[in-house]
């Protein structure tokens, strides 16, 4: 017997009746399942079944990467770059995966800390699938932060915002500042400025043991957004430290998943 939960997207009534049916079909054959209401809801499953788009991914991944659970993305929303099928095939897939005919696909996560006291925001380890990004607050100002690696100071950077993101993250927000592209089966940091206002411009491609520190050095506050969630502000002092995740994000995968194929797809590329 199999325990499968699903995680759906918040408000798309769509992905919950997908999931719903789903819950049927599979207690009808003798399995458990149930939809996600709470996180411990996740504990001692098998399977994680993610119906939405990729917020909803992101989301899964935090959930269920440190508990090694692996994630079958089903895509309920417009873009889709991490889902695995369509709604029409979840069912097939699902038996497939019943049946063990599946692969595992490993991604790097990334392990943020926040050290702001002043906000009453200091935590540990926030898991990433994409990134972290520290950026200004309102339009007509920059951030003024001060980058070390591994305890040793960089530079400081006058930007819109620092991006640290992993090789998955390297296709979302970093990809709109013109970050690099990197495949995701690589394990390194990707640390990107947004729109920075300093000779220095370019992204840098960092060995995935690096500690990375932002910090906060004027009094202009920033924003501290993880995984596209807001987690408040950071004001002079405050910052952050970035690493490797401790445990990848494991993906189902039926077939080898064609990296340069998806992404040509994704972004409309055409064959020249």
């Amino acid at each position: 017997m199999a325990r499968v939960a699903f995680v759906t997207h918040p408000v798309r009534d769509e992905a919950r009746r997908l999931a719903e049916e789903a819950v049927d079909w599979l207690s009808g054959l003798g399995h458990e399942a149930m939809v996600v209401e709470k996180a411990d809801d996740i504990d001692g499953a098998d399977l994680a079944v993610s119906i939405g788009g990729d917020g909803t991914i992101l989301r899964t991944v935090e959930l269920v990467s440190p508990r090694g659970i692996p994630i079958l993305g089903v895509n309920s929303g417009r873009l889709g770059y991490l889902t695995t099928v369509e709604p029409p095939a979840m069912r097939s897939a699902l038996e497939r995966w019943l049946a063990g005919d599946f692969g595992i696909e490993e991604r790097m996560t990334l392990a943020v800390t926040v050290d702001a006291p002043s906000n009453g925001l200091l935590s540990g380890p926030r898991i990433a699938l994409n990134e972290a990004v520290v950026e200004k607050t309102s339009t007509g100002h920059t951030v003024h932060v001060a980058v070390c690696f591994d305890g040793v100071r960089f530079t400081t950077y006058a930007a819109d915002g620092l991006i640290v993101a992993t090789p998955t993250g390297s296709t979302a927000y970093a990809f709109s500042v013109r970050g690099p592209i990197l495949a995701p089966s690589l394990r390194a940091l990707l640390l990107t400025p947004v729109s920075p206002h300093m000779l220095f411009d370019r992204s840098l491609v960092l060995e995935p043991e690096v500690t990375v520190r932002i910090e906060v050095i004027d009094e202009r506050e920033a924003t501290l957004t993880v995984d596209g969630q807001e987690l408040g502000r950071l004001t002079r002092g405050d910052g952050i430290e970035c690493t490797a995740g401790p445990h990848p994000a494991c993906f189902v995968t039926f077939g080898e998943r064609d990296f340069f194929r998806i992404l040509k797809a994704k972004f409309g590329l055409a064959d020249r």
